[in-house]
């Protein structure tokens, strides 16, 4: 958080399963699986020991650069569903790593400049661990580098690259930097690119469409439409609420599979349950 956001103030660090007590009620952060870092938060009431989970973004499948999703226990469960559709299931990441591969090797072969876009902070990093074991020559954004580093302090590791400076020579070489508007690009004008964004938004056929890229990759940290639903079963909470995303569709499919779910925005659509079978 320092280094990403820089700025200067208080910040009342936890540790994983430390406890701090608030009000009558006792806090504790376990992993998200999102990004470096993140956390869910299991609340706990002592006086009537009721509990409750909220997620933030989390995600459950297996990455290079974060910790692994933790399940705990609660009685209510506020989730996060950006991907609450059944159609975003996510591939292994295997499968990805393979055809991100595919598409650097063919730009360069081309004599073309693979950019990958990622966000700086998580989604460059796991581009950038995706890429171990290749012999490409790698070039990182400023904004990318500035969190490498926090990264190997816990432990990660990265192929050699090289920091991005205007009027380099690029020729040859595979690009990580963020994803950003045509004013601040600096590559915008330059020839010979082939650009792929990093998006669970892949899933959508229209999303290169949409992010003005050669390929979009379903590379996500967030939990897809079938992880959510485990994740719900595995928690076993006697309430769901949603929000961000697919809030009152994800909602409904959890009533459906007999849990009481609503989402947080309060506008669900009350299903009948009816038969219309003649």
């Amino acid at each position: 958080m320092r280094e990403r956001f820089r700025k200067k103030g208080a910040y009342h660090e936890l540790e994983y399963g430390q406890v701090m007590e608030r009000a009558g009620h006792e806090l504790k952060l376990f992993p998200a699986g999102h990004t470096l870092g993140s956390a869910q938060i299991l609340v706990t009431r002592h006086a009537d020991g009721a509990s409750l989970i909220y997620t933030g973004d989390f995600k459950t499948r297996d990455g290079l650069t974060a910790e692994a999703t933790e399940i705990r226990h609660a009685e209510t469960l506020i989730m996060e569903t950006t991907f609450g559709l059944p159609k975003y299931e996510f591939p292994e990441l295997e499968v990805v790593r393979s055809k991100v591969l595919e598409f650097c090797e063919g730009a360069l072969a081309a004599k073309e400049i693979p950019v990958l876009l990622g966000y700086s902070f998580g989604k460059a990093q796991e581009i950038m661990a995706m890429l171990n074991g290749t012999d490409f020559e790698l070039v990182i954004y400023p904004t990318v580098e500035k969190l490498m580093q926090v990264y190997r302090d816990f432990g990660f590791d990265f192929p050699p690259y090289e920091v991005f400076e205007l009027g380099m020579e690029l020729g040859g070489k595979v690009v990580v930097m963020p994803p950003m508007g045509r004013k601040h690009d600096p590559l915008v004008d330059a020839q010979q690119i082939r650009r792929a964004m990093f998006s669970g938004w892949g899933i959508d056929p229209s999303a290169k469409y949409r992010y003005r890229v050669d390929e979009v990759f379903p590379l996500s940290d967030h939990a897809g439409y079938t992880d959510l639903v485990e994740f719900v079963k595995a928690v076993n909470p006697r309430r769901v609420l949603t929000t961000h995303g697919y809030v009152g569709e994800f909602a409904r499919d959890l009533r459906r599979l007999g849990y009481e779910a609503w989402s947080l925005k309060g506008k669900d659509q009350l299903e009948l349950g009816l038969s219309f079978d003649s």
